[in-house]
């Protein structure tokens, strides 16, 4: 039986869902621990990724896989790296819910949870800023060969994620006019069109996947956020390498020319963390065979 992707890295973003992030328990054997972690996750829920760290502590190679990295940069870009990521889908905050309560059931002996976020689509798919998010994702016909590593690779069938939260300032954002806020953002918000006139520093440009040499495309699966105290995105792009989005990263924070995105202006990043999406048999994670003792 051949290996398969998580289903929910190609589906479309749900209505409702559920960004948790999960540190092993001091003490606990990794390989045990992914073992029950395998065994029990249904692929239904969501989707999961292991942190270099976790994976590593289980003798599992994965070329490729490596911790987030911290940028010493004009705008702060944190690292968070965690052991595990998951982010739970649903039709509803229900279905969120009880997905949620089956997942610290089945890792309540080795994982403790230390961030949790619900998440929501607003208005059809478009960020908390009101622009249209996602535009740049390639269509379904081809979103696998982006973002699901072939049989060309070491691990066929898997697929490599970055996650940060980025929290807005969505006041500060609103006090610049409608022309200020498109190009920031560089596109119109009217009718989602790139502003071919618009600064460098702007979002779209910092972003054009196809003008990095090799070309850095990836499949977002973003989804925005909202509570007393913050709002903003979370944004989950997959891809079959790192490599694509750390160069995407790096640009944005002018690290290579000294333009700083626009986004940064009005937005920060407060978390930051890489996870490698493992591959399905028979209907559960395959996490290869276990390292010898």
């Amino acid at each position: 039986m051949t290996a398969a992707h998580q289903p929910s890295i190609l589906l479309p973003p749900a209505a409702y869902g559920r960004s948790l992030t999960l540190r092993l328990i001091p003490g606990h054997d990794a390989t045990a621990a992914l073992a029950r972690l395998a065994a029990g996750f249904d692929p239904a829920w969501g989707a999961i990724g292991l942190g270099a760290p976790l994976v590593a502590a289980a003798g599992i190679e994965v070329p490729g896989l490596r911790p987030f990295p911290t940028l010493a940069a004009a705008v702060a870009v944190p690292s968070t790296q965690a052991d595990a990521w998951i982010g739970l889908r649903g039709a509803d905050r229900t279905e969120v819910f009880d997905r949620g309560e089956a997942v610290a059931a089945l890792i309540a002996d080795d994982f403790a949870i230390v961030d949790s976020r619900e998440l929501f689509l607003y208005a059809g798919g478009r960020d908390l800023t009101g622009y249209e998010d996602g535009t740049a994702n390639p269509p379904p016909d081809e979103a696998e060969a982006v973002a699901i590593c072939g049989t060309d690779t070491p691990r066929p069938g898997s697929s490599f994620l970055a996650v940060q939260r980025w929290v807005h300032d969505l006041a500060a954002f609103r006090r610049h006019s409608a022309d200020e806020r498109d190009a920031i953002v560089g596109r119109r918000l009217a009718d989602n069109e790139e502003i071919e006139e618009a600064p460098e520093s702007a979002h779209v440009k910092r972003t054009a996947q196809e003008l990095y040499e090799p070309e850095a495309f990836m499949v977002r699966r973003s989804m925005p956020f909202a509570d007393a105290g913050e709002r903003g995105l979370e944004f989950v792009s997959y891809c079959r390498t790192l490599d694509a989005f750390e160069r995407m990263l790096k640009h944005m924070a002018g690290l290579d020319d000294g333009i700083v995105d626009a986004l940064f202006g009005f937005s920060r990043p407060v978390t930051g963390g890489y996870y490698w999406c493992p591959p399905l048999r028979a209907g559960r994670l395959d996490l290869g065979s276990p390292p010898s003792r």
